[in-house]
């Protein structure tokens, strides 16, 4: 499964057909050569494998960021517990085996 996260055009080469996008604070070129709609800086774009492939609205990549981030901060919260619980259950079956 592919997740697209919404990256922002930060800079356009028009010359390259190159987008450099921010993704979640991550900067990277996509290439231009598969949307099918006029882009701009400031415009989202949805890119999978190095192209952008869909333009989409500034308040629903807004949207989706913004959960994005509270998946991340979930993933953060719960990580170490789950360290915690998998080295004690590790330990445990060390001590069995």
């Amino acid at each position: 499964m592919c997740l697209s996260i919404p990256s922002q055009i930060t800079k356009i080469d028009r010359s390259r057909n190159v987008a450099t996008v921010d993704t979640m604070g991550v900067a990277r070129e996509a290439s231009l050569d598969l949307i099918d709609q006029q882009v701009d800086v400031g415009d989202y774009v949805l890119i999978h494998i190095g192209f952008a492939m869909n333009k989409i609205d500034e308040a629903d990549a807004i949207h989706s960021l913004e959960a994005y981030q509270e998946i991340i901060a979930v993933m953060e919260a719960e990580e170490p517990e789950q360290f915690i619980a998998e080295s004690d259950h590790s330990t445990r079956r060390g001590e069995d085996g």
